[in-house]
């Protein structure tokens, strides 16, 4: 097996965190799983569709799918457990469509006090060493707000909008995991995405004490652009249009950089945000980021810093 590159800028980070959910947040927290300890995943959970979706609407709980997908994707050694945790039920009967790992997490946040202490128990039976942290450990669900007055509550239904909200937040308020916050305040290196603008990214800051957190930091704040076109309302906006939305939904300048593929539109990118833009792309999976380009691509910014 060939040695992993030598990324010195990476190395020397004491810690780094990435936001987000699906698969866009795995794949993230894989391309940086060489860093162990140091690496920290914030994961959304307010996902109300599929399994998830099912189980939350009969146990009032977080959902627990992006949590799964990101512990699959940081296996290095791959287990009966590991393919236990990922398998999916047929679609016939009771259990038709529902992931195993969904239903472990939420027979062990039962067993725990927090739902936290279920996702460490996974993640030390699977061998995971990167931090993985809900951003809430209390049930809401995200509410699109629009200019014609009306609401829309659910992922699902923010996904379905043919126009940006106005606004977005969540639905009931619910308070940041503190280890979340904690983990923002002490980053060397804060990432956010790839992965669904709307309903992946954005919802770890509308937490008021994620976003304080991550107004406040000093460290160096990274967006990473997606590589297909979202079907969702934010097809509508150029990737500079999306990142001044975001600056504006926030009320403050989230992002020093951008990392993205070449050739996309940058019309209305805020001012003084850089830009590194670089082949992403994995060749197996054409919509998919190559790990080791985005690794390398943080490591060239951090670099330029």
């Amino acid at each position: 097996m060939a040695e992993s590159p030598y990324r010195p800028h990476l190395a020397a980070l004491e810690r780094v965190v990435a936001l987000g959910g699906g698969h866009g947040l795995g794949r993230m927290l894989s391309a940086l799983n060489f860093l162990g300890p140091r690496l920290t995943g914030i994961v959304t959970t307010t996902d109300n569709g599929g399994s998830t979706g099912r189980l939350r609407r009969s146990h009032h709980c977080i959902a627990w799918g992006d949590v799964r997908n990101c512990i699959n994707q940081l296996v290095t050694q791959p287990s009966t457990g590991s393919r236990l945790f990922e398998y999916r039920f047929g679609a016939e009967g009771e259990l038709g469509g529902h992931n195993l790992g969904n239903l472990i997490l939420l027979a062990l946040d039962d067993l725990c006090v927090r739902p936290l202490e279920a996702i460490n128990l996974v993640r030390q039976v699977l061998r995971v060493k990167c931090e993985l942290l809900p951003m809430t450990e209390s049930p809401a669900d995200l509410l699109a707000l629009c200019e014609e007055g009306l609401e829309h509550l659910g992922e699902q239904r923010v996904d379905g909008l043919e126009r940006m909200p106005r606004q977005l937040t969540l639905s009931p308020k619910v308070a940041a995991t503190k280890e979340g916050v904690d983990a923002v305040r002490e980053a060397d290196l804060l990432i956010l995405g790839p992965g669904s603008f709307l309903t992946s990214v954005l919802p770890p800051l509308l937490l008021p004490e994620l976003a304080g957190a991550f107004r406040a930091s000093k460290a160096v704040k990274v967006w990473v652009e997606n590589l297909g076109v979202e079907q969702s309302p934010v097809r509508t906006l150029t990737p500079g249009q999306r990142l001044a939305w975001l600056h504006r939904q926030l009320g403050f300048s989230a992002v020093d950089w951008v990392l993205a593929r070449p050739g996309l539109d940058w019309q209305q990118l805020p001012a003084g945000v850089r830009r590194l833009e670089m082949p992403l792309a994995s060749e197996q999976i054409f919509y998919r980021h190559d790990r080791d380009a985005l690794a390398n691509g943080l490591e060239r910014i951090l670099a330029a810093c």
